[in-house]
């Protein structure tokens, strides 16, 4: 699906293997962050969801697929895996889009395609906004970026944070995440998932809670996400609650590839459930099709 990009043989020859899997850290402005590569070629940076590490792309197998034909790193977001978990809402917010294009200098990279996933896509939006010449390309898996906020937005990532800190989950969270028509979880559910949480030594609860409070810096506005020229994919499934603001994001970019995908959800709902957009065939050729269509050596 992901075929090499290299033009000659001896272009590919002359860009340098790179380990598979080696946990590798870098220093961004005082926060330590974790980051894999794996593969040659053009550069490809993923951002993954709120709650999830690098290893969402090795499960989902988007790290193999790419790295045929691309140099891809993944790096955990600050708050969470392997990278440092700071508990002041002031490290999180757009030092979050500052830590790409930190990981891109620290890696002497020019421009990449960006892809992020869920909260990783909504940092994509912002950095779009911020440093658009760092992107040959950028995808947006599930989530458009915050163009719009009000006092009851306030209000939730108060709310939010609070339940994290208490319970290492939020039930605000829960609620506002259901695919449409989905039943609401029973209180025994969250009380499992709080639980779950605690064990899980990856999560740190106030890094979280943080982190939700960080969101109104992450704001950007309409006249700002309107005025971004770097070639944009878009991808949602229909059951996903954040196909709105998706197709909100179209309008304000018409020039934007949208590919809403039929019965498809913003993440698997429970193991072995296939309808998660990050598995999605048709998403997957989408994604495989436009890297391709937009090399950048397509510009020369």
């Amino acid at each position: 699906m992901f075929q090499s990009r290299c033009l000659v043989v001896l272009f590919c020859l002359a860009i340098p293997a790179v380990a598979v899997g080696q946990d590798k850290f870098f220093d961004s402005d005082g926060v330590k962050i974790h980051y894999v590569e794996q593969g040659m070629g053009e550069p490809v940076v993923l951002l993954h969801g709120r709650g999830n590490t690098v290893d969402l792309w090795n499960t989902t197998g988007l790290l193999q697929e790419l790295s045929a034909g691309y140099h891809v790193v993944a790096f955990d977001a600050r708050g969470h895996g392997k990278s440092d978990k700071p508990h002041n809402p002031k490290q999180y917010g757009r030092q979050m889009a500052l830590d790409v294009v930190r990981l891109m200098d620290h890696l002497q990279i020019g421009r990449a395609h960006v892809i992020g996933y869920s909260m990783g896509a909504f940092t994509v939006a912002q950095l779009l906004t911020l440093q658009p010449d760092r992107f040959i390309t950028a995808t947006q898996f599930a989530g458009a970026g915050r163009f719009q906020w009000t006092p009851q937005d306030d209000r939730d990532a108060e709310q939010e944070a609070l339940e994290r800190e208490r319970d290492c989950v939020s039930r605000t969270a829960i609620f506002a995440g259901l695919q449409l028509n989905e039943p609401r979880p029973k209180d025994e559910d969250i009380k499992a998932r709080s639980t779950e949480c605690f064990a899980d030594g990856t999560q740190d609860r106030f890094a979280m809670a943080a982190l939700a409070r960080s969101r109104r810096d992450q704001v950007i506005t309409s006249a700002q996400v309107a005025a971004v020229r770097v070639p944009t994919l878009g991808l949602v499934g229909s059951l996903d609650p954040l196909a709105a603001g998706m197709s909100e994001l179209k309008k304000l970019r018409p020039d934007m590839q949208l590919l809403i995908v039929e019965g498809a959800t913003h993440d698997p709902r429970r193991p072995g459930d296939q309808r998660g957009i990050l598995g999605q065939a048709q998403a997957r050729d989408a994604l495989g099709k436009f890297l391709a269509s937009h090399s950048a050596h397509l510009d020369k």
